[in-house]
């Protein structure tokens, strides 16, 4: 394409945003007779030119055209300040800037135009056990793209590796590959943002919320796409404070999996053998990675994971969140705190505890674990549940 020709492209792109403020990227493609992509491409060129064309409820330029090339501080190139004179100029000629129409009977500022009702809801996972993506979808995936319409069915759409998984594990009504949703790879954050624009328009919508959690690239690709987009701050709140009876005993089974590996661990410290204030179990040191690599393999058996699983002994345990490390010293507080997630549902429970570890210079002390909470990674309830029976060692046994 000639000088001519760019210089004529970007004019009536220009054109079209000061005569019809507030149309969406595909009305404005239309009106300046342009794909969406070449539209994305002048639009980015009229800004480092220096006119602030933004896109708040549809394209506008902010404040005024900058015909004289101040809006920006920045140094251009003198052929680029030649374009812009010349567009500005055209601008000029055209009448489209220069607003000679009396105040009292100027039109009207076109609106942009809104749907009724709720805005559709746009996911897009920010990686493995995004609450609100498993929550809405069922599912637990790292990239993918789920779209709730304001009426009609929800789609996902997944990659060729996880397409299979989603269509006989995902709740969605529809489930889309890349190919049939018309995936394009645009490089990170526009992927996904642009197809949620097409699939959205497709539907008659142009906004959209979306979780909090949402990363900020995929926010402002949304954006970028044409999307009016609103972050929903309370996204399934009112939801997740109701459960079915499934759900509950879901959380249950979780809970009950935290005790069965809590009531391992203790039983293990009791078991152990003490030598110079330091705890051995068959002769080997009994360390925090030994006792975490047995509850996680009780845990592994129940169908549950806890990776960040807290076996902390002292005196580093003051720490707050340390996970332990190391051999166990005997006559010292050793604290626990296992809070496992099923690997299908992923309800979590949670359990904590600090215990004493026997030792010469200690009477012998049994715990009981603090009052469990049983929690829920889609969710923001809580349960309380009774704590398991207290394990005790001895007739001077008591609670800590």
């Amino acid at each position: 394409m000639n000088r001519a020709e760019r210089l004529a492209r970007l004019l009536r792109v220009l054109a079209a945003i000061i005569a019809e403020p507030g149309l969406n990227p595909l009305e404005l493609a239309e009106k300046a007779g342009v794909s969406e992509r070449t539209l994305r491409r002048d639009l980015s060129q009229l800004r480092e030119l220096g006119y602030e064309v933004a896109y708040t409820s549809g394209y506008e330029v902010q404040e005024k055209l900058n015909l004289e090339g101040r809006g920006k501080k920045t140094t251009r190139p003198r052929g680029d300040d030649a374009l812009l004179q010349a567009v500005a100029h055209a601008v000029e000629a055209a009448g489209l800037w220069r607003d000679t129409t009396p105040a009292s009977v100027a039109t009207p500022r076109k609106r942009a135009r809104r749907a009724t009702g709720p805005r559709p809801l746009v996911l897009i996972p920010s990686g493995h056990g995004d609450a609100d993506f498993i929550y809405a979808t069922g599912m637990d995936v790292e990239s993918a793209l789920y779209i709730r319409p304001a009426s009609g069915d929800d789609i996902l759409v997944a990659s060729p590796l996880e397409i299979d998984r989603a269509r006989t594990g995902s709740r969605a009504a529809r489930i889309l590959s890349f190919r049939d949703a018309g995936y394009a790879e645009l490089g990170a954050y526009r992927s996904y943002a642009v197809l949620a624009a097409k699939l959205l328009r497709e539907q008659g919508q142009a906004e959209a919320r979306v979780s909090p959690r949402l990363q900020a690239g995929y926010l402002e690709g949304l954006r970028d796409a044409g999307v009016d987009v609103e972050v929903d701050q309370s996204l399934f709140e009112a939801e997740r404070r109701h459960k079915t009876r499934e759900e509950a005993d879901k959380i249950r089974d979780a809970q009950r999996a935290a005790e069965k590996a809590m009531t391992e661990i203790v039983r293990l410290l009791a078991q152990a053998e003490i030598r110079e204030e330091l705890l051995w179990a068959d002769g080997k040191p009994m360390t925090s990675e030994w006792l975490y690599a047995r509850a996680s393999l009780l845990l592994a058996e129940l169908g549950f994971s806890c990776p960040d699983m807290i076996i902390a002994g002292s005196p580093d345990n003051a720490m707050p969140h340390y996970r332990g490390e190391g051999q166990i010293r005997a006559g010292a507080p050793v604290i626990i705190d296992i809070f496992p997630a099923s690997r299908g549902s992923h309800y979590n429970g949670d359990l904590r505890c600090r215990r004493w570890t026997w030792g010469s210079s200690r009477s012998r002390r049994a715990c009981r674990p603090t009052t469990s909470i049983t929690r829920c990674a889609r969710c923001s309830s809580t349960e309380v549940m009774a704590p398991p029976p207290m394990a005790t060692r001895g007739p001077t046994a008591s609670p800590r």
